[in-house]
């Protein structure tokens, strides 16, 4: 599905699509997540940094070391190999913007089923995958911060048409193999913004 996109700075158009154009050159698969998501499916929100997972694990980051070539990155640590194997994160700034990509690698079937059906959006000349409503929703909540659960807030105000039975499906998987209570939550955020 291809649909227009949020607003988006020069800056952080014009690295979003290289950084689009660079992963499906390397045929990496991947979606946007995070802040940037956030502005396509909630509130307008400050947000300096790009997070895209890919479908990759953290012991294939040769496949995606290229990138900082085609890109014209820089690595922010200096022993990557040592912190992708503690974080599940390669973390680079692009010199002329600033901005910092944080490129995160898949480990569970469940975001790989994600990446597989994100959200194809047209920035500039090219389509870019965010991650759908309900995987955005899902991610928030698993993550947990503050800022994370007013975003999922804001994300609910405007979706209201969301697949409520597929995010509860995920976070009731994840309640059971995590002792989490990431559904209860969701269901309580709901509650607040239906009686709002």
């Amino acid at each position: 599905m291809t649909s227009s996109s949020p607003e988006y700075s020069t800056g952080f158009a014009g690295l979003i699509e290289r950084l689009a154009a660079a992963l499906e050159d390397l045929s990496i698969h991947y979606m946007i997540i995070g802040g940037q998501a956030v502005l396509l499916y909630g509130e307008p929100r400050l947000t300096k940094d790009i997070d895209v997972t890919i479908s990759l694990d953290s012991g294939q980051l040769n496949v995606l070391l290229p990138i900082i070539d085609m890109l014209h990155v820089e690595l922010i640590t200096e022993k990557v190999e040592d912190f992708v194997k503690r974080t599940s994160v390669m973390p680079v700034r692009d010199a002329k913007t600033g901005i910092r990509i944080d490129f995160i690698f898949s480990f569970t079937s469940y975001e790989r089923q994600a990446i597989g059906h994100a959200r194809k959006l047209r920035i500039g000349n090219t389509d870019v995958a965010f991650a759908t409503v309900e995987d955005l929703i899902i991610h928030k909540l698993f993550s947990g911060r503050p800022r994370d659960i007013e975003d999922v807030k804001s994300i609910l105000r405007k979706n209201r048409d969301h697949d409520t039975d597929y995010v509860c499906k995920w976070l009731k998987d994840f309640d059971e193999s995590l002792r989490m209570n990431t559904l209860g939550k969701y269901r309580q955020i709901l509650s607040e913004e239906d009686d709002a």
